[in-house]
């Protein structure tokens, strides 16, 4: 097991370029299970979250191999239908595997997903989905078999009672290759969405209106090699811009795509951030003071994403003023909570609100991660805080962040890996 030990009091500065999205190299990996052939990604971030996928992309019988951060992915041999249930449970997002199985195989074997604790993620949008394609659903064992061998998946048109980016994944992934047309509405709008959709039309899909409310697949008899590269981690240039600016420094975020990073911008700026754009750079730095915020509520893209209420929620904690948070997409996204109020934070918590009163300074102390976006909320205010912080559980981050300690450590902070083992 290993921790971070993070010395606060150091500004960051510098230029970084950051690593390729965790959401979008998941349902892309997962896509090259309907390709004939071999495809090459590029832009693979390291992260244990893309082992665990290649772990089950190995059992189902593809050949990966990797260089450096680029992925070759040989699907030609896959074998295999079922997903055992110690792979499942190595991931949240494991359920993907479903649309790329079935859309593959005509039959598909999986048990309930594992990964960070952040409230239920019903798979019953993703299940129901998959009826409306003419699969049969049922459970054997703890597992649940989705199967469409008799006739084949045939194209429908699908009404989502929420925008769910997993479900809108596993319905492009069952329907490119599916009998007909398939209509989404209310389909997710996330950048990742259309990232996998590029992806799949390189291949020679029918997808259009990605990132779009509704979206449209025409089905075709096979997909063909490509080579893609996966788009900048929006969630961890949101990260990284908001450690600069709790420490008091300045931070060019070098090949971003500005768009994906609207939702934030304005926050930051209502927060005292200076935010300027110039092509594909982003500049942060920081005002001589940090404002409160007055309300920031978590919505589908392109509203203000979940994934950063935790890291905005830190830089609230030593903003001046009294900040609201409404998060409306997780239940149980307010477990980095208890461990922020560790640094002497003022926060109350009732429902899906809460509140944080900013305070002059924090102070290190002992925590740990309990989630991927909670873990470098963390990092976060350790960065900023007076004296030492130590984290433990940090396989938490290490799923979406690929060598946070290097990174910060290159813009001035002191941060350092230890292996509790030794």
């Amino acid at each position: 097991m290993n921790k971070f030990i993070v010395t606060g009091g150091n500004t960051l500065r510098g230029e970084i370029t950051v690593q390729g999205a965790k959401n979008s190299v998941l349902p892309i990996l997962v896509a090259t299970l309907l390709v004939n052939g071999e495809s090459v990604i590029h832009n693979c971030p390291c992260l244990s979250d893309v082992d665990a996928t290649i772990k089950i992309l190995e059992y189902l019988g593809c050949v990966v191999t990797r260089e450096g951060h680029t992925i070759i992915v040989d699907s030609s041999s896959v074998n295999k239908c079922d997903v055992p249930d110690n792979l499942m449970r190595e991931m949240r997002s494991s359920i993907v595997f479903l649309g790329g199985i079935i859309g593959r195989m005509g039959k598909a074997v999986l048990s309930t997903p594992g990964g960070c604790e952040i409230g239920l993620r019903p798979i019953d949008l993703h299940l129901s989905s998959m009826e409306q394609f003419g699969a049969k659903i049922t459970t054997e064992n703890g597992f649940i078999v989705c199967s469409a061998e008799e006739k084949g998946l045939q194209g429908t048109r699908i009404i989502l009672s929420f925008p769910s980016v997993g479900a809108t994944e596993n319905i492009i992934l069952s329907a490119v290759l599916a009998k007909g047309t398939t209509i989404i509405s209310n389909a997710a709008r996330e950048p990742e969405i259309s990232d996998l959709a590029d992806f799949l039309n390189r291949c020679g899909a029918k997808i259009h209106g990605a990132g779009d409310s509704t979206i449209t697949i025409d089905g075709v008899k096979e997909l063909k090699p490509c080579e893609h590269t996966i788009i900048p981690d929006r969630i961890v240039v949101a990260t990284y811009m908001i450690a600069t600016v709790m420490t008091g420094g300045k931070i060019c975020i070098k090949d971003i795509i500005p768009s994906h990073i609207g939702p934030i911008i304005q926050p930051l700026r209502d927060a005292g951030c200076l935010i300027s754009i110039n092509g594909r750079n982003v500049t942060a730095s920081a005002s001589n003071h940090l404002k409160r915020i007055r309300m920031i509520r978590t919505m589908p893209h392109p509203g203000f994403p979940t994934d950063v209420q935790a890291q905005m929620m830190a830089l609230t904690t030593i903003a001046e003023g009294t900040s609201v948070f409404v998060e409306n997409i997780f239940e149980s996204r307010y477990k980095h909570v208890g461990e922020l109020l560790r640094f002497g934070a003022k926060i109350s918590v009732e429902g899906r609100m809460a509140v944080v009163e900013g305070v002059k300074a924090l102070n290190g102390a002992k925590v740990k991660a309990t989630d991927l976006r909670g873990g470098s909320a963390m990092i976060l205010s350790g960065l900023c805080a007076n004296g030492i912080t130590e984290i433990t559980e940090i396989h938490h981050i290490d799923r979406g962040y690929e060598k946070p300690e290097k990174v910060l450590n290159e813009l001035g902070a002191d941060i350092k890996r230890v292996n509790t083992d030794e």
